[in-house]
């Protein structure tokens, strides 16, 4: 089967995007998976010889655009943009396509493509999941569907996690898309709509995940008066100018999502929120005080239950009889009953579960949100229901307003809004099923180019947090006196400040790569490859992040990568792993960790696996019991995603969208 992107109206009036696709009943799930399994055996079995021939169809034109001038380039790539355009892709034209497309690059970059990306590319243009190993060159991958669809005058958007990798990625593949003809941009934060405007214009935009949904979600706020495309054209002609001044975007015709795993799936269990700022209200910020107060006087397990995994807490009869008395006396806003206990169970959630350089950072007098997903700063994000007021005021700083939802959206309902879409990342065989059952996908493989020289040393738990620094240190020294390089990774900015610390004793200058060095970035990233380096990094570095090693560290291993912490899910692991032995590099990897960690540190076994660590059934049974406890956390944040998408069910059943709902 051949699916491909076709073309549509592109304008900030029209707007193109589809409906949304009912998802299949539970009556219907066991037809809709066995659909999924006939279209993934025709993506990876019959596919195999539509790959061969398009492989065989590129090499073949090769020879004859390798001897082709500049001039010549360009009159075959406007004949065959004309003929896409007025009759969309075949085959033949698709294989055309790609070879101008590798061609031009082995003449603007001076990279062409190899077979593992032309295949990529193949699976990309027609809508999957395309499963490249970390290291493979996914950047330029996502060039010739994304440059395939410009041919037939197709906006395109090429979405991923960060603004860093949204930026290098832009500036390093400009020169081919520019040479190809076409218009480029990259949305970045701080931009006035005027400059967003103009930059979704292009023909190929790059942006984050978080920076388009929120752009969709402004231009949602202006256009909801006149959802109908014939009522903007109305009001226009009525001479309103707001929604051609204040409407930014042409419309969800094509996306190629990188890193479609951590997008499509971590960051899918909560829904994008847009608010507005209420009215000050001195009386509020007193309310929260108050509220903290009274959790400060609360007491576990004799007023309340507290529920780690869910990060909630549940009130006894005790519990709830202190808060009556203690809030008898507080005033108005504390009458409700329903009101008061979920103030300071909100309160109680502040100081339990929301931790100061692991979930926040305080920086300039503001908390500051980290996002869990990819360790960055959302400086202009708060929590919602008085959550970020609490935190607030529990680390002394100046009280924001309370703020408004405005609209809100999950990224499961809107990349289905997307008329065609595709997504790449080396991580995505975990969740195969879930692609197909949510956005309707097959995940394929692609062959790695190179063979892969990573080094798996093994994983080592220690008994307690200061023999895991230890160890960690002294791997670290073994390594740097090798003349070779080191990433330590880890979770969260205190445990990244931490290992900081117990180098630093022990003789060894690391460089910190956290939410509070997000500035310095892409100098660290440069120098990280280099002789004798020790970079300390969250998940910042987990996805995307490129290190060229220096040609010595080459000859002596490559980078070796230390895994200090399990993260949320194996997929995220690997991919720290993924830092070393990219594309051929040698590397190696290892996981050192410790009891004291969350996955262990409150575990029934604990008690009687500390004895037994000095012999190779405990280690065994240790890291087993931490990767199955990794394991029931990725399904709890399963069903947390499938539960927000039955809950934007719902509510689209209940309003339609042309009334208001998204």
């Amino acid at each position: 089967m051949f699916e491909c992107p076709t073309r549509a109206p592109a304008s900030t009036l029209v707007r193109p995007e589809l409906e949304l696709p009912a998802l299949p009943k539970w009556y219907e799930r066991w037809v809709h998976r066995c659909l999924g399994y006939g279209r993934a055996l025709d993506a990876n079995v019959m596919g195999r010889r539509q790959l061969g021939r398009m492989l065989a169809g590129v090499h073949r034109l090769d020879a004859a655009l390798e001897s082709a001038t500049d001039e010549d380039l360009e009159s075959r790539l406007q004949a065959l943009k004309n003929q896409v355009i007025l009759k969309g892709y075949s085959r033949e034209m698709l294989i055309e396509a790609f070879a101008l497309i590798r061609e031009v690059s082995g003449r603007a970059l001076g990279m062409k493509h190899f077979d593992s990306q032309l295949t990529g590319g193949w699976h990309l243009f027609q809508g999957r999941v395309a499963e490249m190993a970390t290291g493979e060159g996914k950047t330029l991958t996502a060039t010739l569907p994304v440059a395939a669809a410009a041919m037939a005058g197709i906006p395109v958007h090429v979405i991923t996690v960060n603004d860093y990798l949204s930026k290098r990625d832009c500036e390093e593949m400009s020169p081919l898309y520019q040479a190809l003809g076409f218009s480029v941009g990259c949305v970045e934060p701080g931009m006035t709509p005027d400059q967003r405007r103009q930059v979704y214009a292009c023909d190929i935009v790059y942006c984050t995940n978080n920076e388009l949904v929120f752009d969709y979600l402004k231009d949602y706020l202006v256009w909801k008066a006149a959802p109908d495309v014939m009522h903007r054209y109305a009001e226009r002609l009525k001479g309103n100018e707001t929604l051609d001044s204040e409407l930014v975007m042409r419309g969800l015709h094509y996306a190629i999502i990188d890193e479609a795993d951590s997008i499509c799936m971590d960051e899918a269990r909560t829904p994008l929120i847009i608010s507005a700022n209420n009215p000050a209200n001195d009386t509020e910020a007193l309310m929260y005080q108050q509220a903290l107060d009274i959790a400060s006087q609360l007491q576990e397990d004799t007023h309340y239950t507290r529920y780690e995994k869910l990060k909630q807490v549940e009130f006894k009869d005790a519990g709830e009889e202190l808060i009556d008395r203690l809030a008898s006396s507080l005033g108005a806003y504390w009458v409700g009953r329903v009101r008061r206990y979920e103030l300071v169970r909100q309160a109680l959630i502040a100081q339990l579960f929301f931790l100061r350089d692991r979930h926040y950072l305080v920086r300039d007098e503001k908390v500051q949100i980290i996002d869990e997903h990819t360790g960055r700063v959302m400086a202009d994000r708060s929590w919602e229901k008085g959550l970020h007021q609490l935190l607030e005021i529990k680390e002394g700083c100046p009280n924001t307003a309370s703020r408004e939802t405005l609209a809100k959206v999950s990224y499961q309902r809107f990349f289905r809004r997307y008329r065609f879409f595709a997504g790449m990342t080396g991580t995505a065989k975990e969740v195969r099923q879930e692609f197909w059952d949510i956005y309707q996908k097959q995940v394929c493989g692609v062959s790695t180019h190179h063979p892969l020289r990573r080094l798996q040393l093994g994983s080592r738990l220690l008994a307690t947090q200061q023999q895991q620094m230890a160890a960690i240190v002294s791997a670290a020294r073994v390594i740097v006196d090798q003349g070779r390089s080191v990433m330590i990774g880890t979770s969260t900015v205190g445990a990244s400040e931490r290992v900081a610390q117990a180098l630093a004793a022990g003789g060894i200058t690391a460089q910190l790569l956290n939410a509070k060095q997000d500035h310095l970035e892409a100098e660290i990233i440069a120098e990280a490859g280099q002789p004798g380096r020790v970079t300390i990094a969250t998940s910042m570095a987990g996805r995307g992040t490129d290190i060229k090693l220096h040609p010595e560290v080459e000859r002596r291993g490559g980078l070796h990568v230390i895994l200090s912490e399990l993260q949320d899910a194996g997929r995220i692991d690997r991919q720290l792993a993924g830092r070393c032995a990219r594309f051929g590099d040698p590397g190696s990897v290892e996981l050192i960790v410790s009891l004291d960690d969350e996955w262990l540190s409150d575990h029934w076994t604990r008690p009687w696996l500390s004895p037994c660590l000095g012999v190779s059934w405990g280690q065994r049974i240790g890291l087993l019991i931490m990767k199955w406890q990794q394991k029931m956390r990725e399904r709890r944040h399963k069903k947390m995603r499938y539960q927000l998408l039955k809950t934007d069910e719902q509510k689209g059943e209940t309003l339609a969208f042309t009334q208001g709902s998204l």
